[in-house]
This record gives C-alpha cells, sequence and structure tokens, in this order.
C-alpha cells in the first residue's frame, strides 16, 4: 500500500498482469488494509520509476530432496519458475526521524517488521552504505505459507529497489551475497527467470524453459505447513533423473518422472490438499504439483478450466 501523509484517500498501486499496466486500489484508510471499493486503470507519471516494484511468485518444478548437510539443512533439486502473482514495493524518502516506516497492507502474513525480509534487506545495506530514512509501502497479494517464496521475493526486490533508488552501487555478487543471507531462495529472484537450483536453494543454473503457452490454475487451501513439519518426514534420496532432463519431455509426461517429495508425508497428513492436486488433473491438468513445503497446488492446462474452489485462495492466468 502506498501512502501519503496528505491525502484523504491512500493509494495502494498494484500491477494489472494483462495490461501490464499499474492501476490504483483505495484502500480505507481507517485500517490501512486493502478494501476493494473500485479499480481505475491509469496512466501515471513517477519521478523516479526505481521507487517502485512488483515482487512476483514463484513454484517449484518438481523438488528433490537429495541429503541432508552437516549445518543442518538439506540439499535439494528443483527447478524455480516465475509467475505473475505478484506483491506491490514502493519505497520513499521519509521526512520522519525514523529510520523507516512500514506500512503493509493486503493479505496479513503475520511477522512482525524485524522479521520481516524487506526489513532485514533493510539493514543489510544499511550497514554497508548510508539510506536516508524512508517510508515502506508493501501490498500483499502473495500467500505465506504456500510455497511460493513471497517473503524471499519481496526481501530481493528490496535489495534491487534500494540498489537502484539510492544509486548503491552494489554488484550483482554483492546482491547476491545479501540475498542467499536473507533466505535460500532469495537469490532467484535477483534474476528472476526460470533457473535449476541446488544447495540449499542457492545454487542456481539458468534453464531455457517457457511455460506461457500454459493456463496455470493455483489453489491454496486454508491450512499452513511449517518447513520445520515438511521436512521432518522426508527421507532424503537421489533422483533417478536429473529435472533438467525431464523438463525436456512433452509436459503430458512430466507426471510420471517429476515429484516433490514433500507430497507423500504431507498428503498423508493434509488430505485436502491431495484432492486438490487430484481434481486439477480430473479437470484436465496436464502436470499437477505441490509446490515447495506450503500447502499451495498448481496445475497446467491447455485452456482455462471450469473450477470451483470456495474458500480456497485461488489464483489463476497464463503464464
Amino acid at each position: 500500500m502506498y501512502l501519503s501523509k496528505n491525502e484523504t484517500i491512500h493509494r495502494a498501486i498494484i500491477t494489472n498482469s494483462e495490461r501490464n499496466k499499474p492501476n490504483i486500489l483505495f484502500v480505507d484508510t481507517s485500517t490501512c488494509f486493502a478494501s476493494y471499493f473500485k479499480v481505475f486503470y491509469v496512466s501515471l507519471s513517477f519521478k523516479n520509476e526505481d521507487m517502485i516494484c512488483f515482487p512476483n511468485a514463484k513454484i517449484n518444478l518438481g523438488l528433490n530432496i537429495v541429503s541432508k548437510r552437516e549445518d543442518g539443512y538439506h540439499n535439494i533439486e528443483t527447478i524455480f519458475y516465475p509467475i505473475g502473482l505478484k506483491d506491490a514495493l514502493e519505497v520513499l524518502e521519509s521526512e520522519n526521524q525514523e529510520a523507516y516506516t512500514l506500512f503493509s497492507s493486503g493479505i496479513d502474513v503475520g511477522a512482525n517488521s524485524e522479521n520481516n525480509l524487506v526489513i532485514k534487506a533493510l539493514n543489510m545495506m544499511r550497514a554497508e552504505k548510508e539510506i536516508p530514512n524512508i517510508d515502506i509501502h508493501l501490498l500483499k497479494k502473495i500467500p505465506s505459507g504456500a510455497g511460493l517464496g513471497g517473503g524471499s521475493a519481496d526481501g530481493a526486490f528490496m535489495l534491487k529497489l534500494l540498489n537502484d533508488t539510492f544509486s548503491l552501487g552494489f554488484s550483482y555478487n554483492q546482491l547476491h551475497q545479501f540475498a542467499v543471507k536473507l533466505g535460500a531462495d532469495c537469490a532467484f529472484f535477483l534474476k528472476n527467470r526460470p533457473a535449476f537450483a541446488t544447495g540449499i536453494g542457492d545454487q542456481l543454473e539458468d534453464v531455457d524453459l517457457s511455460l506461457e503457452q500454459y493456463y496455470m490454475v493455483l489453489v491454496k487451501p486454508p491450512l499452513f505447513v511449517s518447513t520445520q513439519e515438511a521436512y521432518a518426514h522426508v527421507v532424503p534420496q537421489k533422483p533417478k533423473m536429473l529435472l533438467k532432463e525431464i523438463v525436456k519431455m512433452p509436459i503430458q509426461e512430466w507426471r510420471n518422472y517429476m515429484h516433490n517429495d514433500f507430497e507423500t508425508s504431507i498428503f498423508k497428513k493434509h488430505p485436502a490438499i491431495a484432492e486438490i492436486k487430484q481434481t486439477l488433473y480430473n479437470k484436465g491438468a496436464l502436470y499437477a504439483s505441490m509446490s515447495g513445503s506450503g500447502t499451495s497446488v498448481y496445475g497446467f492446462f491447455e485452456e482455462k478450466p471450469k473450477l470451483n474452489f470456495p474458500n480456497y485462495f485461488v489464483w489463476n492466468n497464463y503464464l
């Protein structure tokens, strides 16, 4: 959400993924949470376009838990793929005395400001370079605990946003080091293109892959699975085939070779998640899977399917 001290109706700027233009979402200023009154498509001019960005979600194409490390983490293999579900993030120089003020609206992610990766990114960069007092406006559209990397995207995009807005001069390698410290999958969002990820998700190799011809449906039930819970019941093992080779096959064959190792234990404990996957296949999905260690399930279709998931978070669009 983007707030101005002198406005009686505050603004929140979000992306219209179909038209690729900003649009305006009016919000209830008494609560500072999004109230969907009316959406206007407008052309906006900003003094500095670098002050606004739109962190996007990702999905995992396959997720293999390969081995447990001495540091307690796990080595994985997965393919990260960016999708059009986006948050909105804006940074403005502030007249206040505080080092930062964070305004958040949209989906409540339940994190206090110091635990928010946006603020951690700011503090990391402030330890190296001088950054003025700022107001930070964050509109959350990506649900948390969904395996979509929403918090990681916000943190990584904040690194890039601060670097560009205040001309800090950090190189890509330096931003990468910051991102890895923020979180295992944060580094992916710096380049933000399909990547084969190994290590803890921080070792990235570009993958030549486009799924833009497919219609994607993403469904998240009102369930939460912690990362600790997800890993607790997984037995690490090396995959029989590299994901880089599987994605070269026709997408209809992926379901026979590409798997998310978290599904076995999580589906057993939360059958509603397994039911979503089966429903997507029943409705014609070419491939369906749970994303990451979270609770969301996605499916790829040749055309928009007729689906009904009441009381679930649903996002759908062409990739």
